[in-house]
């Protein structure tokens, strides 16, 4: 038998395998289609994270892309800083110094919470200072609590915790 007689049988056999394991596959393995920005509007539980990332002139940055790993403060962990702090960093003088808060909530790759499921580990932010991770019973980043992870986007994923992360 010729290879491109043997090779002709093999495609017909496994054609048909091929697809069926494709047609079974559901909107489980699908691809998410909204980027960490969009992902995060949408959750409606981020508008001072939004509002923040645009007035750092982050916004491109994050819908590019990436990958990137996000530990995403909610509105609620945005209100338990001091009272005027947000509106204080929100000032285009103070543009300088929200960059380094959002950026030191991002880590470069995309990091699932079983990729470091009962492991302690230092890792770079963006702004490069090193976040301290403690997975080894539920996940803890520096002062903060994942409270819901793997939040996943196209160009990355989001963890959400439930204290805005801050730099030394």
């Amino acid at each position: 038998m010729t290879k491109f007689a043997k090779f002709l049988i093999l495609a017909i056999v496994a054609t048909p395998m091929i697809a069926a394991c494709g047609a079974n596959q559901g909107t489980a393995n699908k691809a998410p289609k909204n980027d960490i920005v969009d992902t995060a509007i949408g959750a409606g539980s981020f508008n001072t994270l939004v509002a923040a990332v645009d007035a750092a002139g982050l916004v491109e940055t994050l819908k590019g892309p990436g990958p990137y790993t996000v530990f995403a403060p909610t509105d609620e962990a945005f209100a338990k800083l001091p009272g005027g702090t947000v509106e204080s960093l929100l000032k285009p003088e103070n543009k300088d110094q929200l960059v380094a808060i959002l950026t030191y909530h991002v880590v470069p790759g995309k990091t699932m919470s079983a990729d470091i499921a009962g492991k302690t580990l230092q890792v770079a932010s963006v702004q490069g200072q090193k976040l301290g991770i403690d997975a080894r019973d539920g996940v803890n980043v520096d002062n903060a609590k994942v409270v819901k992870a793997d939040v996943e986007a196209s160009n990355g994923v989001i963890h959400v915790v439930d204290t805005v992360l801050l730099p030394n």
